[in-house]
Parts: C-alpha cells; structure tokens; sequence
C-alpha cells in the first residue's frame, strides 16, 4: 500500500493559536472556572479532550446571568461585536482567540459598511464565522450568498458600491467563479479576497493528490467547513472519497484492492489523529 499524506494536513495557524490559548488558560486557572464560547474549533475530539480538563462551552445564545463566573475564550471562528460585548457587560474576563485572519475580516466589514458600502459576504449563512463577520457590519445593507442562485438580489443595488468579502474556508474556485460573474454585470465592486493562504493551499494540494490516487481519506468534525470543502473538492477528482472524523470511522473493507491511497485533513484535525488513521491503514493493509 503505497499512502501519500497532505503536507499541508493538521492544525492552521488559527486553529492552533486558539488551542494553545485553551491550554495557557487551563495552565494558569487555579480553580478558576474557564469556558469557550461555542466550541473552539469544530473537532469533537478536541473539545472533549478540553472538557475533561474542566473547560466547558457556553452555547451560543445561552442565557449568560445563570453561568458560574470566570474566563469566557471566544472560539477561533470568531463572534459579533455585540457578543463580544455582553460577554465583558457580564463580568466575565475575556480571552480573544478569534484567528487574526478573521478578526482582519471584521475590521474591514466594519469600516466599509461606516463608509457606505453594500458589503457581500460570501459563505455559509449559518456557520459561527459567517455569522460573526455579519455581526461586525453597520447597519442592514448586506447580503450572506452561497453560490449564484443567490445573486438575483444585486438588482436592487445596482447604484451602490460593493465590498465583497468571503468565508475564509470558503472553495477558492467558488469564490472566483461569483467574482467574474458579479463584475461582467458591471457591479461598482471592490473585492477583498479574503480566503485564508492556508485554506487554497489546501485545496490545491488536495485536489492534485486526488487525481493521483486510487483512494482519499479526508480527516476532521462533521461541523468543519474547510473540511466539507476538501471532500467536496477530492470527491471530484476521486470518486472513491471517504470523509472521516478518527480511525474507527474507516471502513478497512473498502481498501482491500487499492494500490494508492491519499490522506488529507482539515484545518482543525490534532496531528495525533492523522498519524493514527495513516498508521492504521499501513498496518492492516
């Protein structure tokens, strides 16, 4: 069995500055209590291994005067201005963890709304990062799309200035594909690319290792976008495709004939699991 590993598989820089954040935290509690708000990172294996340590998560909307007071971590996705704000008006000390390339995105969200602009933002309407980046702009002249279907909107603004920004896990080819098709309607658009290195580099890696393997195992949470978006992008190039959260998801059975296999993993997958899955597959196969 010949395995070729992602050089680029594992934790981005976000993503770990966000868990060695928990751990400094942990390292320094005494006794006090610590929280994330929302999971850290979208990896269950992470978030339980946090928890064993006594770090809870504060869900999203949760009722906050009915929460034990102590240090209340923002997760590496980010929150809304008025999140982040009520957090500190009820007493908890605050740790930023957001990843600085979302934070960079709220910035620029908020001073392009002040400054007039109609900001577009593309990605996941109901992912926690999206949804931070929405909270961070003035006012209500913006729109959250996924794809073209949801352009039909830009009739009504066709006299305003744009400002386009964009999930920073989001499919880089997407994202450009919405770019030309926006800027050939002749939009005033000033586009802000705001997809994180790490994520294309990815994306590019994943998808020339999947047109050279028999076989791709993609690594990480079922609630991770940037890794819904490589089994999305190795599913095109490999049909047989297998999206895993740890080595007991993988089906051995479908292996048995293949001479090639490829291992990437998302951005929020510990290094531990992807030596695990690769050891296993070499191993029994």
């Amino acid at each position: 069995m010949n395995i070729k590993l992602a050089k680029s598989a594992g934790f981005c820089f976000g993503v770990k500055r966000a868990v060695d954040t928990v751990n400094s935290e942990i390292s320094k509690a005494n006794n006090k209590k610590i929280y994330t708000y929302g999971p850290i990172i979208h990896n269950e294996e992470v978030v339980n291994e946090f928890k064993a340590q006594g770090v809870d998560v504060i869900e999203e909307g949760a009722d906050l005067s009915g929460v034990e007071p102590g240090t209340v971590i923002i997760r590496s996705h980010g929150v809304s201005k008025e999140v982040q704000k009520n957090l500190i008006d009820s007493g908890f000390d605050v740790v930023d963890a957001t990843c600085p390339f979302v934070k960079k995105i709220h910035k620029l969200v908020d001073e392009h709304s002040a400054a007039g602009y109609y900001v577009l933002v593309v990605g996941n309407p109901s992912h926690p990062e999206v949804e931070g980046i929405v909270g961070w702009i003035n006012g209500e002249d913006y729109k959250v799309i996924s794809n073209d279907s949801d352009l039909s909107f830009l009739e009504n603004v066709k006299e305003r200035k744009i400002c386009m920004v964009s999930q920073t896990t989001y499919n880089h080819r997407k994202f450009q594909d919405l770019v030309e098709i926006i800027t050939e309607k002749g939009y005033d658009i000033l586009v802000l690319n705001t997809i994180c290195n790490a994520t294309e580099e990815r994306q590019v890696e994943a998808s020339e290792i999947s047109k050279e393997v028999d076989a791709m195992i993609v690594i990480g949470g079922k609630k991770s976008s940037n890794t819904q978006k490589l089994f999305e992008i190795c599913k095109r190039e490999c049909e047989d495709t297998y999206y895993i959260q740890t080595k007991d998801d993988l089906d051995l059975s479908v292996l048995q004939s293949i001479d090639n296999v490829g291992i990437t993993a998302g951005a929020s997958t510990p290094k531990n699991i992807i030596e695990e899955v690769q050891q296993y597959v070499r191993d029994e196969l």
